[in-house]
């Protein structure tokens, strides 16, 4: 280095590998690989990011392999150089933990909830189903909508609900819970939980064995835990109630149990206790350019890249869908000031008026 110190040639590589492990930053690690071949050598072949991305999430060390989906295939002669092979894994490791890690601390926060898999049991199905949770109203179509777990003369008896992730790897921070307030009952009751605990993981068999709710009661030997929280103590109120983890949490597998502990509402018209559940809420980061392959039967996995493109957060969405819709609008304008006929259902306003006239047709009837 011109007029400066290479810390590589001066500092002992022990030394060098501690200072640098102290770094909780995935960028600077990038920005130090890129600094030189040499340097970059080195931060590749000691793994400085595979071990940011362990010290982070310990729960990482069931990983077996890295693959890149869609990278390409080396011929035969390059194949057969070990080193050569040697090399390629590691600097294939440094780019998908690289940008693991990045994802982990930068990627957009949203609603992690994609379906809703199964309940330990349901009272009325599938009028109230766990289906009915993923809705944040708590009446569509003039209905209540909640999920009700069966009555049980003991309180004690627990109750679960098992959700699907929008990917397969997540950074969850918290959850929301609201008790379902059964307000066609007297007194205005809700049927809360005394306590809630989460517990994530991934599926032994395909998801097909499990969303039919036939089947409740039996489905938990499908799962495989590998996170399991405290209990968190739930108030017998009817609001959105926030549960922060207190460390964000690496979902391997994009499966999400909610464990219902304790009963504490009795229905006065069958004497029994219910636990009742109107809308829930799973927050985190969703590490959707990854995916993963369990290897059973062992606890290993495989973790694959599938792209380097970052999401889109879902304001971003949002707002380029509303800029769509200006521009729509301003194309109506400009069609009608020339007189042009216009289709309002061409540009996304009249979706309202079959539902509004199906509506009185309701109240007719």
């Amino acid at each position: 280095m011109k007029n400066g110190v290479d810390f590589l040639t001066v500092l002992h590589p022990d030394l060098l590998l501690k200072i640098l492990t102290c770094s909780d930053d995935p960028a600077d690690l990038v920005c130090l690989s890129a600094v030189s071949r040499s340097w970059r050598h080195f931060v590749i072949t000691n793994n400085l990011c595979r071990q940011l991305c362990l010290r982070m999430f310990p729960q990482l060390s069931g990983v077996d392999h890295v693959n890149e989906v869609g990278g390409t295939v080396k011929g035969h002669a390059e194949a057969g150089s070990s080193n050569f092979m040697e090399l390629e894994a590691l600097e294939r490791e440094h780019r998908v933990y690289a940008f693991l890690a990045r994802g982990c601390l930068s990627f957009p926060v949203r609603e992690c909830i994609s379906e809703a898999v199964i309940a330990s049991s349901t009272d009325n199905y599938p009028e109230e189903s766990i289906h009915n949770t993923l809705e944040p109203r708590d009446r569509v179509a003039r209905r209540a909508s909640y999920w009700s777990s069966k009555g049980q003369s003991d309180p004690a008896v627990p109750e679960t609900l098992t959700y699907k992730l929008v990917a397969d790897l997540c950074v969850i921070t918290e959850i929301n819970i609201r008790p379902f307030q059964a307000y066609f009952q007297f007194g205005y009751p809700i049927y809360s939980a005394t306590a809630v605990r989460f517990r994530m993981g991934h599926l032994k068999s395909s998801m097909d064995n499990l969303v039919d709710e036939s089947c409740q009661g039996s489905a938990d030997d499908n799962f495989v835990w590998t996170y399991t929280s405290q209990e968190f103590p739930m108030a017998q109120e009817y609001q959105l109630q926030n549960f922060k983890l207190p460390e964000p949490v690496f979902c391997i597998g994009g499966i999400l149990q909610i464990e219902l502990l304790g009963r504490v509402q009795r229905q006065e018209m069958d004497d029994l206790f219910y636990i009742c559940v109107s809308h829930v809420q799973v927050v985190g980061r969703p590490l959707s350019p990854f995916r993963i392959q369990i290897l059973e039967p062992s606890d290993k996995f495989v973790l694959e890249a599938l792209s380097y493109t970052q999401p889109t957060s879902p304001e971003q969405t949002s707002s380029v869908s509303g800029l769509q819709m200006r521009v729509r609008g301003l194309e109506q304008i400009v069609n009608l000031l020339r007189g042009n006929l216009v289709d309002i259902g061409e540009y996304g306003y009249g979706w309202g008026v079959a539902e509004e006239e199906s509506d009185d047709e309701e109240e007719l009837l």
